[in-house]
């Protein structure tokens, strides 16, 4: 399909149509909606749907050509999208991103408080020597994750679309390639799924405001040279992988570092350092949902990593070791415990650990 990136039809103040801001969208492929006029949230149902008599999942609106439930009545359909905005020529776009095959970074600059550091990047233990002063915003904690995995950072990536919103915050547009995973919407506040504080995943069942999209805050401006969304990072893949983003297991398993010799050197330094994460892991089976059970065992498997890369553990003993605590806690799912366990291991391996620390 053509791919579009820019926007022409204006009306006689100079100002973008919105049916033109649709109608780009769908020309690129990317299913549209109508938001409420002036706002960022789906345009109201019909008095059916408000009133309860139909479920969404069953909603003959659709079909009817109505704009009913959201994201879910998303069109690429030229003729559907002249008559919605031809009915409310002040409705906005919103993009459904699962049909769209997008995933959207939302990055907020939210005033709120800063938690404690453990919730900052879900997983990845931040030493109390590390200096968080001043961090304040998903911003920062974006750029910590991108510091972290020693990768650029996606708030500065002028290879894909980045749309500044009214509030300050940005919207970081990667298109995922077919064959690739379906990934989960989150948000960065959830102790559950999350890939950093105040950092938002737009995904499936899911939708992004589309550029130049009004509000009485302002206006969606789109900032740097792209016009349309980049391929999603390998990296950034991997770190949604690890947070539980992925719908779908990946296609391929994690790139792993060629395995070190082992030397044995503290067997029993290591096991001092390891077991209490273990047993934290073990522990979850208690608590069959909220127990951060994904975050232990991703410290867990990190550290493992480091203490192997190091030559303190042998690598078969360590994910013995990982597999045995995570089946004592969640035995329904061993497939997604060997995910976690691969992906963190591979992590922690990059950065070799000794019982005394990490140089």
């Amino acid at each position: 399909m053509q791919r579009h990136g820019k926007i022409s039809s204006t009306d006689p103040s100079g100002t973008v149509r919105l049916h033109a801001v649709a109608r780009w969208c769908a020309e690129n492929g990317w299913p549209v909606h109508p938001l409420a006029p002036g706002r960022k949230t789906p345009a109201a149902n019909c008095p059916e749907c408000t009133e309860g008599r139909h479920s969404g999942q069953d909603c003959p609106c659709w079909t009817a050509g109505r704009w009913c439930h959201g994201f879910r009545a998303a069109t690429t359909d030229p003729a559907r999208i002249d008559a919605w905005w031809q009915e409310a020529p002040g409705m906005g776009v919103g993009v459904a991103c699962g049909p769209a095959r997008l995933l959207v970074i939302d990055v907020d600059a939210h005033c709120a408080e800063v938690p404690d550091r453990s919730r900052l990047l879900p997983g990845i233990p931040i030493h109390e020597k590390v200096n968080l002063a001043g961090l304040a915003s998903g911003f920062d904690t974006l750029a910590l994750l991108a510091a972290f995995r020693r990768q650029p950072n996606p708030a500065e990536d002028e290879q894909t679309l980045r749309v500044r919103t009214p509030s300050g915050g940005l919207h970081i547009w990667y298109k995922i390639p077919h064959g690739q995973v379906r990934y989960r919407s989150s948000t960065g506040s959830s102790s559950k799924v999350a890939l950093a504080w105040q950092v938002d995943i737009r995904a499936e069942n899911g939708y992004i405001v589309a550029p130049l999209n009004r509000t009485p805050a302002g206006t969606y401006h789109r900032v740097g040279p792209a016009k349309l969304p980049g391929p999603l990072p390998d990296w950034l893949a991997q770190e949604l992988q690890r947070t539980g983003h992925a719908l779908t297991p990946p296609t391929q398993a994690p790139v792993r570092p060629a395995p070190r010799t082992y030397v044995p050197r503290s067997p029993a330094k290591a096991h001092k350092l390891l077991g209490p994460l273990l047993a934290e892991v073990a522990a979850c089976a208690a608590t069959p949902h909220g127990a951060s059970f994904t975050e232990k065992l991703n410290r867990a498997a990190y550290t493992a990593g480091g203490l192997t890369a190091a030559g303190h553990l042998p690598e078969k003993q360590a994910r013995e070791l990982l597999e045995e605590a995570a089946h004592s806690a969640r035995p329904h799912q061993p497939q997604r415990n060997r995910t976690i366990i691969e992906s963190a291991l591979a992590a922690g391996a990059t950065r070799p650990l000794h019982p005394q620390g990490r140089p």
